[in-house]
């Protein structure tokens, strides 16, 4: 059977949503337009929540300790730390 080849993105997003931030990876992801707009209603500012989601996926694969992951999230900025703090497992880290 020929592979599709879109798997390797499938497996890629399964280890994300499966690893050790599951939780906060899907709330972060399930954040809504009016919650992302009350931390920053500037829409290029998406490429930030884009890469912040980026950052927790990576850390749930690696399985990275929080003290990781949380200076990762300072290390991208204030708007990263503020869109984090939207999910409760990350406000009371940083």
């Amino acid at each position: 059977m020929k592979e599709n080849r879109f798997e390797g993105l499938f497996a890629e997003a399964s280890g994300a949503f499966k690893g050790k931030y599951k939780k906060e990876l899907n709330m972060l992801t399930g954040l809504s337009k009016t919650e992302m707009n009350a931390v920053t209603p500037n829409t290029t500012d998406l490429q930030m929540y884009s890469v912040l989601t980026k950052v927790v996926e990576q850390a749930s694969k690696d399985n990275l300790s929080q003290a990781e992951l949380m200076n990762n999230i300072r290390e991208l900025g204030e708007l990263a730390i503020k869109l984090a703090k939207k999910i409760p497992g990350f406000y009371k880290l940083l």
